[in-house]
């Protein structure tokens, strides 16, 4: 019998390869990681299935990807595919409402759901020996998934309450939903994935029927199965409770739309009546994330501009300036088109323009002057350990596979993107930053509190 090691020890051991054998401490270039070891095939209705047999821990992870997320919503109908992530969770022909809920909470499992601009994904842990169940609930949802009134209402009231509490009562939340709608000209990304109040009122439940039937379908789904199983039975499994449901002879709907290149900066203003202090943003456009050449790069200028205390933007805007209280920045990649962002939300007293100068500053620095090796080094060692951390558990390896195969140009990105962060260079960091982020247009968004109104004077006169 092969030995496995456990994640944690095969975590531990991957530190203790880099370290041995030098007298200096190991960096994130001199690790050595064992690959994911992952099998998939294809079903003759076209249903993808990835799976990655590991036995450190007596549970399962199961994962339905569909390939369909907010980009895919009808025009007019923001926030569809996110309603019917709620809609999957309602009754089939043999399973009642939430029964997905008793199927793993009370055997000790959990389960989930979420909708990105891509993708929207369902994903459960529970014990080994549910395997079977979980399976045949999955492929009963998406055979058999009740579409019908009751349910349409009930989950649109429970989606716009979601809109509610995330971005009319966030103080900023009206600042965040604005990015991709301010960003993107055509793309149907400018459509934010919580959708709006108004879209989905005026949804009928011939549209949400219409929806369910062009886009959860075999050919256009990805099961993922990770942990403790025997690969035999589950290649079983998977062909007697998924093999039957048949693949329509339509074809599933692509997005054909082309962001234009930007001609010429632009500058938006938000205004908020909750906000305490101002913010800003800047997004920049980047590659679809199947550019792995330039996606990893990118990543590690977002995480050394903004990852800590110790990145870059904290320790001036913050630290230094004192100008912002909360900074960010991140290299958001997608199938389409994708956004280099950066954000600051100021402290009291100072304006967006304060912040923006000195976020500019301070990218600019990175796109051009040398980088220290150790701050490169401290970078992609935290972005490899959190990737590392991450697959310590089944979940893990099938959010990993998931990412990989639906979003990042392949499955076998799940091991070759970990080799490519190490080998990111400082030569990389200024090329992509040069290219999509300084020589290239932005968008500005300023959000501002909103002056609230004077009260009345007593002759009815407002001063």
């Amino acid at each position: 019998m092969t030995k496995r090691l456990r994640p944690a020890m095969l975590l531990a051991t991957v530190f203790l390869i880099a370290a041995v054998g030098s007298p200096s401490p190991a960096t994130a270039a001199e690790l050595a990681i064992p690959p994911i070891r992952y099998q998939q095939r294809t079903l003759p209705n076209g249903l993808q299935v990835i799976s990655a047999e590991d036995h450190s821990s007596p549970n399962v992870a199961v994962q339905m990807w569909f390939h369909v997320g907010s980009r895919d919503d009808p025009r007019g109908r923001s926030g569809f595919a996110h309603l019917f992530e709620h809609l999957m969770f309602k009754s089939t022909r043999h399973m009642h409402a939430e029964q997905m809920d008793r199927l793993t909470e009370d055997v000790g499992g959990a389960n989930n759901a979420s909708t990105g601009d891509d993708v929207t994904n369902y994903f459960e842990i529970v014990p080994a020996n549910y395997l079977r169940t979980l399976l045949w609930a999955e492929a009963e949802r998406l055979s058999n998934l009740n579409v019908d009134e009751k349910n349409f209402s009930s989950e649109r009231a429970v989606v716009e309450e979601e809109y509610r509490q995330s971005v009319l009562a966030n103080p900023y939340g009206k600042f965040f939903n604005a990015i991709d709608p301010k960003s993107y000209a055509v793309y149907p990304y400018k459509r934010p994935t919580i959708g709006s109040i108004a879209d989905l009122e005026a949804a009928s439940l011939q549209d949400v029927i219409a929806f369910h039937h062009t886009y959860y379908r075999p050919d256009n789904a990805t099961l993922i199965v990770t942990g403790d199983f025997d690969p035999r039975q589950l290649d079983a499994w998977v062909d007697q409770y998924f093999g039957w449901i048949p693949k329509p002879a339509t074809p599933v709907p692509q997005v054909t739309a082309q962001e234009p290149r930007r001609r010429k900066n632009r500058r938006y203003t938000v205004t908020s009546e909750t906000a305490p202090l101002p913010a800003v943003a800047m997004t920049w456009l980047i590659p679809p994330a199947a550019d792995s050449a330039d996606r990893i790069p990118l990543q590690v200028a977002a995480a050394l501009l903004a990852q800590g205390d110790s990145s870059r933007f904290y320790q001036s805007l913050v630290y230094r300036h004192q100008v912002a209280r909360q900074v960010g920045a991140e290299a958001d990649t997608r199938v389409g088109p994708g956004l280099f962002t950066a954000y600051a939300i100021l402290a009291s007293g100072h304006p967006p323009a304060a912040a923006e100068k000195l976020l500019d500053e301070e990218i600019i620095w990175l796109a051009t002057q040398p980088i220290p090796a150790a701050e490169l080094d401290k970078v992609k060692t935290q972005l490899l350990t959190r990737e590392l951390k991450q697959r310590q558990t089944a979940q893990g390896i099938a959010f990993a596979l998931g990412q990989a195969a639906l979003l990042d140009g392949g499955v076998d990105h799940v091991n070759t993107d970990l080799a490519a962060l190490q080998q990111v260079t400082e030569k990389d960091v200024h090329r992509v930053l040069q290219k999509y982020v300084t020589g290239a247009k932005q968008v500005t968004i300023d959000y501002l509190p909103q002056a609230k109104a004077e009260p009345a004077s007593a002759t009815g006169a407002t001063p």
